[in-house]
């Protein structure tokens, strides 16, 4: 374990849809010193709620959460108590999805395949006011932006974007992909915002253009 000096008493709140995973982060916290998880949430309608109830320094939360996901939470926490440092654990380990993290308001980002020193790296960064990224994701967000839909848009939206320029409806995608209708279309207003396009014939003429679709 890094030598990295950690303030006590830093808390910690983690959410996750997973149980096993929020399960297994709350262990590896646990062997950290002076790090306490004070409370889980399982989406983030759940994880903004809980901070109105629970004291925290730090949010470590995923981003592709049924319902509310993170980016939304992490949005409304900064705007509820700016005080709290957010970081994103994720499987998207691409820099889109960082670059949307950093932006929603996150001071971090992890992706869920690194190594398990990164969470002491991490909380120590932000604790000390800086941002933390993975060093596996950090080259990438060192070259620019580009217009692609791999590069505006999580893997989520790319799928949601995909199921909607092929005709499907609100309720046929949730039911594809596991989600309810109201998180298909809450998905789909964040697609729209993202590319500037706001009607479904301009998402999909984006999806042909883009070679997404036939």
């Amino acid at each position: 374990m890094a030598d990295a000096v950690i303030a006590p008493t830093v808390r910690i709140v983690l959410a996750d849809d997973h149980e096993l995973v929020r399960s297994g982060i709350s262990a590896l916290l646990s062997l950290l010193p002076g790090v306490d998880v004070v409370g889980e949430a399982r989406d983030g309608a759940e994880l903004v709620g809980l901070l109105e109830l629970v004291g925290t320094d730090i949010v470590m939360s995923d981003i592709g959460m049924p319902g509310m996901d993170g980016l939304e939470a992490i949005a409304r926490i900064q705007q509820a108590h700016p005080e709290v440092r957010t970081i994103v654990l994720s499987m998207d380990d691409s820099a889109a999805a960082a670059r949307s993290a950093f932006a929603a308001g996150a001071t971090g980002y992890i992706v869920k395949q690194a190594a398990t020193a990164e969470l002491e790296a991490a909380i120590t960064a932000v604790m000390a006011g800086r941002r933390y990224v993975s060093p596996s994701l950090a080259p990438q967000l060192l070259l620019p932006a580009t217009n692609s839909p791999q590069a505006q848009l999580t893997e989520r939206q790319m799928e949601i974007l995909v199921c909607i320029a092929s005709g499907q409806s609100s309720r046929a995608i949730g039911t594809q992909l596991g989600l309810s209708s109201k998180t298909v279309d809450a998905h789909r207003a964040r697609i729209m915002e993202r590319l500037g396009i706001f009607d479904i014939a301009g998402l999909t003429r984006y999806a042909v253009r883009h070679r997404l679709v036939r």
